[in-house]
């Protein structure tokens, strides 16, 4: 999922800065300088967006990382070596603003001494905190950043402290196309993408690729757009069996009733930027049918005994149905502890390493196996959602 819609002025530029820091590290995990552990306790960071266009993911991933920790902390600790430690949690706020994110990454890395931090979770957010991460030699986890190229330089040499416990965009595009053809036994889709954003154009790429069936027109509209009357009635004209939307679910949701009280009855298509109770919200109950959407994390897709219990203790805690963000923090936090004790270290560019060289990592959302350019192998799920509620979940890789 993700970059914020004011997140894209400065994009270019915190780039290039970080392509530029990074290309000083290597390619794989890095050794030598990085935050080393003092004392008894581990200080693990959370970059959130806890305000702003991005809040709503930012609290999720807040509360999916402060969950862990406690149930960490409450079965014993983190085991380095022959010692029980703890873990302790430094959170900031940055604001959904990148300026904001590389201040807060610069001050968990410099001042907290962090040794591996959670988030932040969009892909621009991710963009601006990787020059800091990377002059520290401190890992973080994104649990939504799906960008492709976050974790790759432009020379094709892996990011060496950005790690994601989300899939990224292609990995989903290919799947949704693949389940559209071949369990929904669709032939001709429309798209109506968001062209402002690397998120939109990046499944727009990833589906076009892998669907094997004819896409019959494509339409694009800009981040923050309201009407799309004009768009629908161009794509009404054709010939389709499904409209897929690679967007977030403020402009989705208006492109759901709006279809739909135009007459367009036909499945409505989208990734992980739909995954959030606002697209019914803005959609309306009675407009929000025949709706379909790849996440990462469901209740009824996610049987496994771990998720289970963290469904309960999450339902316990917060009174809330647990959701795919809390999920993923949730498994971000965890993959850490399981990086320290596979190093047997805290220090963080070893903690790196153990991120690198996690195989068959039992998640909530999933068994995780880490890939050379730091991305979770791991299943996609595609939820249906009818009269505003979401009526099946199926795993599909």
């Amino acid at each position: 999922m993700m970059k914020g819609k004011k997140f894209f002025a400065m994009l270019g530029a915190v780039a290039a800065t970080g392509l530029l820091l990074a290309g000083c590290s290597g390619s794989g995990s890095a050794a030598g300088g990085g935050n080393q552990q003092s004392g008894n306790t581990i200080k693990i960071g959370g970059n959130f967006e806890l305000s702003g266009n991005a809040a709503a993911y930012g609290q999720a991933m807040q509360r999916g990382t402060r969950l862990a920790i406690k149930q960490i902390n409450k079965d014993g600790g983190v085991k380095v070596g022959n010692k029980k430690m703890k873990l302790k949690l430094v959170e900031k706020d940055n604001k959904s603003d990148n300026s904001q994110v590389a201040s807060v990454a610069s001050n968990l890395n410099t001042q907290s001494k962090v040794v591996a931090t959670v988030g932040p979770i969009t892909s621009g957010a991710d963009l601006a905190a990787l020059p800091n991460q990377t002059k520290a030699k401190v890992p973080f986890i994104t649990p939504g950043g799906t960008q492709d190229s976050l974790t790759v330089q432009k020379n094709g040499k892996v990011q060496p402290y950005i790690f994601r416990s989300c899939f990224e965009d292609s990995y989903q595009g290919n799947a949704l196309a693949k389940y559209v053809y071949n369990n929904m036994k669709l032939q001709k889709v429309a798209i109506l993408a968001d062209k402002s954003t690397d998120y939109g154009q990046g499944l727009t790429k990833a589906f076009k690729k892998e669907f094997k069936g004819q896409v019959v027109e494509t339409q694009y509209y800009q981040a923050g757009d309201k009407d799309f009357q004009a768009l629908l009635t161009k794509l009404k004209g054709k010939n389709f069996d499904a409209i897929f939307v690679p967007g977030y679910y403020s402009e989705a949701g208006l492109i759901v009733k709006q279809a739909r009280q135009m007459g367009i009855t036909a499945p409505i298509l989208g990734a992980d930027g739909f995954a959030d109770p606002k697209l019914v919200k803005i959609a309306g109950k009675k407009n929000a049918s025949n709706i379909y959407y790849t996440t990462h994390f469901d209740a009824k897709a996610n049987d496994n005994a771990k998720a289970k219990a963290y469904m309960s203790l999450y339902k316990k805690t917060y009174n809330e149905q647990a959701g795919t963000f809390d999920s993923l923090a949730y498994d971000a936090t965890y993959m850490i502890k399981q990086a320290i004790e596979d190093q047997k270290s805290a220090d963080s560019t070893k903690i790196a390493t153990g991120l690198a060289n996690l195989k068959d990592f039992k998640g909530v959302t999933g068994t995780i196996t880490m890939d050379k350019k730091h991305n979770p192998q791991k299943q996609v799920i595609i939820a249906k959602v009818d009269n505003g509620e979401e009526v099946s979940a199926t795993a599909v890789k």
